[in-house]
Parts: structure tokens; C-alpha cells; sequence
């Protein structure tokens, strides 16, 4: 039985929920195909809409496939996945068509990967039995980014990537997405071991609390010593408030989430002495205007790009988010913003907040403590991933280089985000049955 009975709806309801609001984000994806065919070649089915189409025909496979065999998943779950990626397959079409056919296929393996997951055994007992294996194998492949890292773009700097030793390809993954979801992993087994000591009331608490926080603190260090060493502050700032939100909801204790926005000023103090790129992006967050030529060029026209949209936006392919250096990556958000408006950018941000209460509501209604960290911890990651970019984007926050979730170009990140994707699919049929 569910804990709310009022929150479920007969099978066939959430069947047809599921059909209509993929049926609304497909409307939404072709109009605007064919308007980009319209305004680019004067045609009205051109070749814009073959990436639509195979979009199309995974998303309808993958609805196809779960409604047969695990009726009872989150029938919000997907559609909120189709919508965002296929939003991100029109956004490369307009902004970087040389590089759609790769989007276009880590959204076919992505949605293949989203329907695989829920086939998974009814206990992952892999995944909780082997934590420290899991995290160590993540760290090791971090670690080979300081002496195999490359960019795949060329660049010098931000060598994050390792290239697949796979014959007459040039297929990069960066290990540090990779390692976000093993660090879920890691950290919801091991709160699901000692859920035992979490309580100050018991004899000799305090102790208690530092035996079980002692190895967190060793295995989150080595994953922070990694990224700043690489000089990935981005992802390193994911991981602390993936390690402090966890923490604090397995814990309930205020003092930790006191303590650690305490250790993040620290922390944000001695990058920005420490590391120039931190510095950079301080100082053209702070001061963006008088470089608004130079080092702050791309926070300013990101800044442009949205003043311009206004309320509905110039129209897709109408407006000229192309000037934004990387926009089809990091600042993807201001490209919405330009050409759908303030209700694109509402648009999306409904989408990650409906995906956040989602998350969120399987993480309270699940029994077993492993799944109910595991459904808080990957709702956190993609709460956080999204507002820290949305933030960057709009100048609330410094830039930290990541990217938005399903939306932005990168195969790494679209394909770890589609398993935490199948992963709380899973966990939504999972709970039906306890």
C-alpha cells in the first residue's frame, strides 16, 4: 500500500498522463523544428526534423517498453526527460548543427540506458555491497585525468576528459560526471549501514558521530583533493553540496549545514588566491562592465541575450545567441532565454522543479534506507547541477563550469543523468511493491 493513497491514481490515469504529456513535449519539439527549417531554408520539412524524428521514435519506444513491463513507474519521469532532451537536440540543431549527430546519439543510448535501469535486480545488492569498490574505480579514473586528461576541443587547460581506447573513433568521457553518481552510491549505502548512530541521544553520541562520519570524511576528501588538483571547481562544489545535503538528511543536525557553508566561504576565499580561473570568474561576476570586452565578454552578452528576450523571446532561430563563446554548452540557459523568453526559462525551470519534488516524494515514500538516500541523493545532484548553471548563467552566482542537465551538448553528462534518470524510474516501481 502506498504511504499517501491520496497521491495515487488508477494505473490507466497515470498511463494516459504519461501519453498526453509526451504528446505536449513532442507538439513543442516539432513546432519548433519546423520553424527552424522555416526561417533557415524556407522549407517546411526539411532536414531539420530527421534528429526530431529519431527523438521521437526512442522516447515512444522507451514509453512503450515501461508501460508494459513496469506499469506502476513515475509517469512523470519521462516526459520530463523527453522534454528536456529533446530541447537540447533543437538547441545544438540551431546553435551547433556540426555537433547534433553526436547529441542525437547520447540521446538514443541516454533513453536506452533510462529503459535498461528499471529492469535491474529488486535489491541492487551490487551496488550496496561493493561501495568502496564502486568509489575507489571512480577515483582511479579521476586520478588518470591528471596524466591522460585531454580536451577534446583542444584547449590546454580543463583536461578532463579521457579518450575510450576504441579503434577509429574519437569517443571522450569525463570521469568526474561519472563519479557523481558513484558518490551517491557510495554515501547512501553507507548511511543505510548506520542509520543506527545517527541520533545524538545515544549514550556516548558524540563519539558515535565521529566514528560514522570519519570515513566520509576520508573518502569525500579524496574526491575534493582530485578536483582541485585538476582545478575543477565546479563539479568540486556539486560534490560538497551533495556530501552536506546528504549528511543533513540522514543526521537532521543544522550544525553540519552551519559548518559547511562555513568550510565553502573558507574554501571560496583560498581558490580565489589560489587558482586564477577562480579568480577570473569572482572578479567578472562582481565586475563585469568594465571587461565587458575582454575577460567578462561572455557573462555580459549571456546578460544581452536575456535582457533581449524579454517575456516571449525573439523567436526561435530569430535571435543571435551565437555570440556567446561555448553557448551550446555552458550557456545554453541564455540561448533560452533570447529566443523563448522569460517563459522558456520558467519553462525549464518548472521542468527541474517538477523533477526535484518527484525525486524527493520517492525518497519519502521509500522504506528501504538505501533506496531512500539513493532517491534524495540523485534528486540533489540534479537540483543543485541545475540551479549552480541557471545561477552562473544570470549572474546570481560566479560561473562554476557545469552543465545544464539533459539540455546542454556532452555525452558524459547526458549519459550518467539518464542513469540517475532510470534509477529513480526503478525505485518508483520498486516502492510498489514493498
Amino acid at each position: 500500500m502506498s504511504v499517501f493513497p491520496f497521491l495515487r491514481l488508477p494505473p490507466q490515469d497515470d498511463i494516459r498522463r504519461e501519453r498526453l504529456l509526451l504528446s505536449v513535449a513532442a507538439a513543442f519539439i516539432f513546432l519548433n523544428a519546423i520553424t527552424l527549417s522555416i526561417t533557415r531554408r524556407q522549407q517546411l520539412f526539411g532536414p531539420e526534423l530527421w534528429a526530431p524524428l529519431v527523438w521521437l521514435g526512442a522516447t515512444a519506444g522507451a514509453s512503450w517498453l515501461l508501460q508494459r513491463r513496469r506499469p506502476g513507474h513515475d509517469h512523470y519521469l519521462l516526459p520530463i526527460f523527453a522534454l528536456l532532451t529533446g530541447w537540447g537536440i533543437l538547441l545544438q540543431s540551431r546553435l551547433a548543427p556540426n555537433f547534433l549527430w553526436r547529441q542525437v546519439i547520447w540521446v538514443v543510448l541516454g533513453t536506452a540506458v533510462v529503459t535498461l535501469i528499471t529492469a535491474l535486480p529488486p535489491n541492487l545488492r551490487l551496488l550496496r555491497r561493493y561501495r568502496y569498490t564502486w568509489l575507489t574505480l571512480g577515483l582511479l579514473l579521476l586520478a588518470a585525468t591528471l596524466i591522460f586528461g585531454v580536451n577534446p576541443e583542444g584547449y590546454v587547460n580543463a583536461e578532463y576528459w579521457l579518450r575510450l581506447p576504441i579503434p577509429f573513433s574519437s569517443i571522450f568521457f569525463q570521469p568526474s560526471e561519472l563519479l557523481k553518481l558513484l558518490l551517491v552510491i557510495f554515501l547512501a549505502s553507507y548511511f543505510d549501514d548506520r542509520e543506527t548512530w545517527m541520533t545524538w541521544e545515544q549514550p556516548r553520541g558524540r563519539l558515535n558521530q565521529l566514528v560514522f562520519i570519519a570515513p566520509l570524511l576520508l573518502m569525500w576528501g579524496f574526491c575534493m583533493i582530485f578536483l582541485i588538483w585538476q582545478e575543477d571547481l565546479g563539479a568540486a562544489t556539486l560534490f560538497f553540496i551533495l556530501f552536506l545535503g546528504l549528511i543533513y538528511l540522514a543526521t537532521g543536525n543544522g550544525y553540519y549545514v552551519g559548518g559547511g557553508l562555513g568550510l565553502l566561504l573558507l574554501a571560496g576565499v583560498i581558490a580565489y588566491r589560489a587558482f586564477p580561473l577562480i579568480a577570473l570568474r569572482i572578479d567578472t561576476w562582481l565586475h563585469p562592465w568594465p571587461e565587458a570586452t575582454d575577460r567578462a565578454f561572455q557573462i555580459v552578452q549571456s546578460l544581452y541575450a536575456l535582457g533581449a528576450g524579454g517575456l516571449l523571446g525573439t523567436g526561435f532561430n530569430q535571435g543571435f545567441p551565437t555570440y556567446i563563446p561555448v553557448v551550446h554548452s555552458d550557456f545554453v540557459f541564455a540561448a533560452i532565454g533570447e529566443e523563448w523568453g522569460l517563459m522558456g526559462t520558467v519553462s525549464v525551470v518548472l521542468a527541474f522543479a517538477l523533477l526535484a519534488y518527484r525525486g524527493m516524494r520517492l525518497a519519502l515514500l521509500a522504506r528501504r534506507p538505501f533506496h531512500r538516500y539513493l532517491a534524495a541523493g540523485i534528486t540533489l545532484l540534479f537540483s543543485a547541477q541545475s540551479f549552480l548553471i541557471m545561477a552562473g548563467v544570470t549572474k546570481l552566482l560566479p560561473l562554476t563550469g557545469v552543465t545544464l542537465p539533459f539540455v546542454s551538448y556532452g555525452g558524459s553528462s547526458l549519459l550518467v543523468s539518464s542513469v540517475m534518470i532510470g534509477l529513480l524510474l526503478y525505485l518508483s516501481t520498486t516502492q510498489q511493491n514493498e
